[in-house]
C-alpha cells in the first residue's frame, strides 16, 4: 500500500512538473492561450489540468512561485562564492540564460511579479547584491554603478538576447555571447591614466 501511495505521488509529481513547464513555454510565445492549449502541450487532458488547477489564476500563482524557485536554484548552481566577482556574475547569467522561456514569460506578463512572495527581497537578490558590492571592492566592477543597476542590467540584457535569439533565429550560444560581452562591457571600471585603455 505504501509503495502504491509512493507511485502514486511521484505521478502526480510528473504531471504537476509537464503541466508548469507546458504552461511556461506555450504562455510565453502566446499569453493568450488557452487552457485547453495548455493541456494538450502537457499531453494532458483539460479535466486534468482542472484537477491540479482549478482556475486559470491559480496556475498563474502556480507558475509564479515555480518561478521564483528555478531563479533560486540558478542562483546556487552559479557558486557565486567562488573566483572573482564578474567572472561568479559571468556563471550566473550563463545559469539565468537557461531559464529564457520563464524570463519571457515574466518581462512580458508583469502580473506573474505582483505576489507578495515578489515584493520581499529574495535570498537571490540579497546573494546577487553582495557579489556586485564584492566587485566594487575588488575594482573589477565599476565602484559608480549600484548593486541594484547591475541586477537590473543583468536582468534586462538576458531579455535582449533571449529575444533576440528568437526574433532573429540566432543562436543561442551566439545571443549568450553577446549578453555577456555587452555586460562586461558596462560593468567594467573606467580606465585608469596613463593606462593603455585610457590612450586608445
Amino acid at each position: 500500500m505504501e509503495g502504491e501511495q509512493e507511485a502514486e505521488t511521484r505521478t502526480r509529481t510528473r504531471t504537476r512538473r509537464a503541466i508548469l513547464d507546458a504552461a511556461v513555454a506555450v504562455l510565453s510565445k502566446n499569453s493568450g492561450a488557452s487552457l485547453s492549449d495548455v493541456a494538450a502541450a502537457a499531453g494532458v487532458g483539460r479535466t486534468t489540468i482542472h484537477r491540479y488547477y482549478p482556475e486559470r489564476s491559480d496556475l498563474v500563482a502556480a507558475i509564479s512561485r515555480d518561478s521564483l524557485d528555478k531563479i533560486e536554484t540558478a542562483t546556487l548552481r552559479a557558486r557565486l562564492g567562488e573566483g572573482t566577482a564578474t567572472e561568479a556574475l559571468d556563471r550566473l547569467c550563463q545559469e539565468y540564460f537557461e531559464l529564457g522561456e520563464v524570463l519571457t514569460l515574466l518581462f512580458n506578463e508583469p502580473t506573474l511579479m505582483q505576489g507578495p512572495e515578489w515584493e520581499e527581497e529574495s535570498e537571490s537578490d540579497r546573494t546577487v547584491l553582495r557579489l556586485v558590492e564584492r566587485g566594487h571592492a575588488e575594482g573589477s566592477i565599476d565602484p559608480e554603478m549600484p548593486p541594484e543597476w547591475v541586477q537590473n542590467l543583468l536582468w534586462g540584457l538576458l531579455y535582449i538576447a533571449w529575444e533576440h535569439a528568437r526574433a532573429s533565429g540566432a543562436p543561442r550560444h551566439m545571443a549568450l555571447a553577446l549578453c555577456l560581452r555587452s555586460l562586461a562591457k558596462s560593468i567594467a571600471p573606467p580606465a585608469q591614466p596613463g593606462s593603455s585603455l585610457a590612450r586608445e
